[in-house]
């Protein structure tokens, strides 16, 4: 195989050109265009490097396309010949060079580096490279249709960080509704908003309030994982980065999937900057957000910011008006649900229901004795802390 013809080729790149930027195709790049015999052993040792490092370097490849964003992706319906044919010269360039075998760059070395003969029985190995799926403009078509496309094609569930910079989570939590006990009304109605939502009908905006451990947070990471083959994505954002929403909106607007933004433990000691921004990103900004994204938040206050004693003092104006402003942004939340402390018999439910999927053998009056006395010793009633009480009672069963 030629590589002096794949390196021109290589170059020629157009419609998927921003494979020239990612790790596999830019350290082929590298180790076409090295100029001294060093650069090129030093960059063929590093290109063998990163394809030790990979389970499936054809599949890296692919997953690159995948998130890529290019003429093809910005023209599904009705790309144009041109399009075509520049995408279909690509993805058999990429082809070409990943059938690369070591022969073919010691041929190389052989008219390019023949200073290098003697150094040819060092050379390491490159892996063999499964088949690449792709070899023309409709096949990669129909992988975009069906699989989407570009950035959010990274995982299902992301995160910020501190610098905000939007991260895919390599693992996301993988609990699932059928480990999530009681409540059932409660979830019920998020799983329809979220069904409504990724079928493109109207669908609202979430806040689950109530109780710490009753299994708000919980809800909104099951349904993720849940509906995460349907195309749905969730971002995980804090109070404080309140300010990533339009970074988010831009990344999203031509995206084809579904999007949460998941707020966890959303409150505001005061009316501040990130209260304001918030109101306006939910409802009521001038460039507002895609139809694409929803925001699902979770909270111990109803209204998400601390209202004092203070507040309710003063004349019948300023009165009312401090009240409106304090429920100016649940209220743009167009569904509100309630997860309270369980009582004894829901509690017991949710133990007993917990006991079962972990095959816990014990006698049911027992466990229920047991369960209350945890309850009493801990914070109370809650799936959480049902939850621990069956995790210490598998530990016991072991000792």
């Amino acid at each position: 195989m030629d590589i002096n013809s794949l390196k021109i080729r290589l170059s020629l790149l157009s419609s998927l050109r921003n494979l020239l930027d990612t790790p596999i195709i830019s350290a082929y790049n590298t180790v076409f265009n090295a100029k001294t015999s060093y650069e090129f052993t030093n960059s063929y040792a590093a290109l063998c490097h990163k394809i030790y490092s990979m389970e499936d370097v054809c599949q890296a490849v692919v997953n690159d396309i995948s998130c890529d964003e290019n003429a093809l992706t910005a023209n599904l319906e009705n790309p144009n010949q041109d399009i075509v044919k520049s995408i279909t010269l690509d993805l058999q360039t990429i082809s070409e060079i990943l059938k690369l075998k070591t022969n073919d760059f010691a041929k190389y070395i052989e008219n390019t580096f023949p200073e290098l003969a003697s150094c040819l029985d060092f050379m390491p190995n490159l892996p063999k490279c499964k088949e690449f799926p792709f070899s023309n403009c409709n096949e990669l078509l129909e992988h975009y249709k069906a699989n989407g496309f570009g950035f959010f094609a990274k995982s299902s569930s992301f995160t910020v960080n501190e610098n905000g910079k939007i991260l895919p989570v390599l693992c996301p939590d993988a609990i699932t509704l059928s480990e999530l006990k009681g409540y059932k009304r409660q979830r019920d109605q998020v799983i329809a908003n979220t069904v409504a939502f990724l079928n493109k009908k109207p669908a609202n905006n979430i806040l689950l309030y109530g109780d710490k451990g009753t299994g708000k947070s919980s809800t909104v990471k099951a349904v993720a994982h849940d509906y995460a083959d349907k195309g749905l994505k969730i971002i995980e954002l804090s109070p404080r980065q309140i300010y990533v929403f339009p970074k988010i909106c831009e990344l999203a607007k031509n995206s084809p999937y579904r999007i949460i933004v998941f707020m966890d433990d959303l409150s505001f000691d005061r009316e501040d900057g990130n209260f304001a921004i918030l109101k306006a990103f939910i409802e009521g900004g001038l460039t507002g957000k895609p139809e694409n994204v929803l925001l699902y938040a979770t909270s111990n206050r109803r209204h998400l910011i601390r209202e004092s004693f203070s507040d309710r003092q003063g004349d019948d104006i300023h009165v009312r008006d401090t009240l409106e402003t304090i429920t100016s942004l649940s209220d743009r939340f167009g569904l509100e649900i309630t997860f309270s402390v369980p009582d004894k018999d829901e509690y017991l439910y949710i133990v007993g229901e917990l006991a079962q999927s972990y095959n816990l053998d014990i006698e049911q009056n027992k466990l229920n004795m047991l369960a209350e006395r945890f309850a009493l010793r801990r914070n109370g009633r809650s799936p959480r802390t049902a939850q621990q009480f069956i995790r210490y009672m598998l530990t016991q069963e072991n000792i």
